[in-house]
């Protein structure tokens, strides 16, 4: 009989997974949400409703001969994945790939998409009564939504509020922080910088709403909307206390060169739950899973695990809407800026949208 890999979690890095072992084991994916959410083109969808086709994609296609289980991982040991009811799947491999939580719009509470879109829409109804949005948080997030928000609605204040003195805090060419502020400013984006807020808004995020409120430094800050653009956690509640030895303070897990959990012989993990030091993004989590399938089908053949992962140089790519952002891109050492046309050709124009859509269709398989 084949062996079982169960692979908790069906974002970028365990649907790679999960499609490049499909052939050589059996393949079960736990994941609660009925769709696959294209987290890379949300805040996109947010603005333009033809972009809700492309965000969410069913996950009956996926694989040919393994399962997608839509279910919640309650517990996770060595082998045991115990899911939400009283069921129990034991497996050869385990692989962990939940990723990270982060607030609405960027990621979605609600595990079923027809929910999901209808908080998009309502939200998206609101915002064209809103005259100024606040934006908590001026980090990669924050400046996305703000491009996309004003390429959306050209008269939409914006404000960006944070603690730090400047955008983008990380190691990050100056000239990546000029350009992207100064295409923000051009579209008459409000940089509130050097103090957070000193209380939150009365309403829940992405509601309508009037609020005055202020920065710590006496700055005030007013909307009809806010959206909170910080706070991103690891999602590893769910695992044991064997394998949550070493965990991190931000909920990482400790992982070594062939990204298995350290002290495991049969557990790996990818994406944002590692400790890996790099930025978390999809491009990395479907690396990852590269190298966790090839380590598997190295143990299912007898083999020891051939395939390490080192970190990639770091880059970021920054769209502002369809036709705006910057990028910070790094080949042999040397660190280069790419402007707003580079980067709408990058990513910015399409989001990655039609290769996730033809994976989604049956025609890419890892």
């Amino acid at each position: 009989m084949q062996q079982r890999v169960v692979v908790v979690g069906g974002g970028y890095g365990g649907v790679a997974v999960a499609t490049a072992l499909d052939d050589v084991a059996d393949v079960v994916l736990v994941e609660p949400k009925n769709q696959f959410v294209h987290a890379v083109g949300t805040l996109r969808a947010l603005v333009d409703p033809a972009w809700q086709a492309r965000v969410f994609h069913s996950y009956d296609a996926l694989l040919r001969r393994g399962r997608v289980r839509r279910e919640w991982a309650r517990s996770v040991s060595p082998g045991v994945v115990r899911l939400s009811g009283s069921e129990t799947l034991e497996a050869d491999h385990v692989v962990l790939a939940t990723g990270t939580g982060y607030p609405y719009p960027a990621k979605f509470l609600e595990d079923d998409t027809a929910v999901a879109q209808a908080r998009l829409e309502r939200t998206r109804d609101a915002l064209r009564r809103c005259e100024q949005v606040v934006l908590v948080g001026a980090g990669p997030v924050g400046l996305e939504l703000a491009g996309e928000l004003t390429s959306a609605f050209p008269g939409l204040g914006v404000t960006l509020v944070d603690r730090e003195p400047d955008i983008l805090s990380g190691d990050y060419l100056p000239e990546l922080r000029t350009t992207v502020r100064a295409q923000l400013e051009s579209r008459g984006v409000r940089f509130v910088l050097g103090a957070p807020l000193a209380y939150l808004p009365a309403y829940d995020v992405g509601t309508y709403g009037p609020f005055a409120v202020e920065t710590t430094a006496g700055v005030p800050v007013s909307g009809q909307m806010w959206f909170r653009c910080h706070g991103s956690r690891a999602l590893t509640g769910y695992l044991d206390a064997e394998l949550s030895r070493g965990m991190h303070d931000d909920g990482t897990i400790p992982v070594d060169e062939h990204l298995r959990v350290r002290g495991q012989q049969a557990v790996w993990a990818v994406g944002d739950i590692t400790d890996v030091r790099e930025s978390k993004r999809a491009t990395a989590a479907r690396e990852h899973a590269e190298v966790v399938a090839d380590n598997i089908r190295d143990v299912l053949a007898g083999r020891a695990p051939s395939a390490t992962y080192t970190a990639a140089p770091e880059r970021i790519v920054l769209p502002l809407g369809p036709h705006g952002g910057a990028s910070q891109v790094e080949a042999g050492g040397i660190r280069t800026l790419l402007g707003p046309d580079e980067t709408s050709l990058i990513k910015g124009a399409d989001l990655f949208s039609a290769a996730i859509t033809q994976q989604f269709s049956g025609g890419v398989r890892g």
